[in-house]
C-alpha cells in the first residue's frame, strides 16, 4: 500500500468498475471509452492515430475496434490516399450516446472523489499529472 503505482492501479480499477455499471446500459464498455472520446473529438482517424492518442497495445486496439464494429459503434472506410490504411468513423449510434457517456464518466469520477474538497482534488490532479509526465520519460 506504499506504492504509488499500485495505488494508481487500484484507482483505475475502481473507476472502471464505477463506469462499467453506468456504461452497460448505454452500449459501450470502459475499455472502449477512450477510443470514443478521441473519435468524438476528431472522427475519421486511422488505427495508428488512435494508438498514438490512447496509448494501448496494438493487439488490444485491434480487438477493441473489432468489438466496437461488431456492436455497431464504429465503421471502417478506405483511406483516400493510403491503400493500406482505413479510417475509423463513429456510427450514428455512437455519436448519439456521447452526452450520456460523458455524463456517466463524470459521475464515475465524482464517486471516487466523494468527501474531497475542491482544493484537495485539484492538488491530487496536479500530482498525478506530474507523475504521468515522469512515466512518459521511462
Amino acid at each position: 500500500m506504499d506504492s504509488a503505482a499500485y495505488l494508481a492501479s487500484q484507482l483505475a480499477k475502481g473507476f472502471t468498475r464505477s463506469l462499467q455499471q453506468r456504461a452497460a446500459g448505454l452500449g459501450f464498455s470502459p475499455g472502449q471509452f477512450p477510443i470514443l472520446v478521441e473519435l468524438w473529438s476528431e472522427d475519421g482517424l486511422t488505427q495508428k492515430q488512435l494508438l498514438e492518442r490512447v496509448d494501448i497495445e496494438q493487439a488490444t486496439m485491434a480487438n477493441t475496434l473489432a468489438r466496437m464494429e461488431r456492436d455497431g459503434l464504429i465503421e471502417r472506410r478506405p483511406h483516400p490516399h493510403d491503400k493500406r490504411a482505413q479510417l475509423i468513423f463513429l456510427t450514428p449510434k455512437a455519436s448519439a450516446m456521447q452526452a450520456e457517456a460523458v455524463e456517466a464518466a463524470i459521475a464515475a469520477d465524482q464517486d471516487l472523489f466523494k468527501g474531497f474538497r475542491a482544493f484537495e482534488r485539484e492538488l491530487l490532479f496536479e500530482y498525478i499529472r506530474r507523475i504521468l509526465e515522469n512515466a512518459k520519460r521511462l
